[in-house]
């Protein structure tokens, strides 16, 4: 078909996700071993022109919001030397202990993300 699955967009977000926090200095690795788990409650997203196979495409990530058990990331995926990007969306995310009981999230992650 030469058009990227709709489906990869929500990998593409995760990357992006990760890349951020490892660049605010944390992994989900290290969030985990703290007892911190946070999953994907809520996506949206908006396909605004193909990505097709074997695009190179950038992920832009950022923070949306910071709240006392939840936070958001927005994205915006591009394929660079086009004009605006591809798609974009977010998502929002619970935080929870190892358990799956929901969990403030620690004041040392939230300084990292601000």
């Amino acid at each position: 078909m030469g058009i990227a699955w709709h489906g990869e967009y929500l990998a593409w977000f995760e990357v992006g996700r990760t890349d951020l926090l490892r660049g605010c200095g944390c992994t989900y690795r290290e969030l985990e071993a703290q007892g911190l788990r946070l999953p994907v409650i809520e996506v949206q997203a908006r396909f605004l022109r193909p990505a097709l196979y074997d695009d190179v495409l950038e992920i832009l990530t950022r923070l949306g919001s910071l709240g006392g058990a939840r936070v958001s990331f927005e994205y915006a995926v591009h394929r660079p030397g086009t004009e605006g990007p591809l798609a974009t969306g977010s998502t929002s995310h619970a935080a929870v202990d190892l358990e799956g009981r929901p969990r403030r999230i620690p004041d040392e992650l939230r300084r990292r993300l601000a």
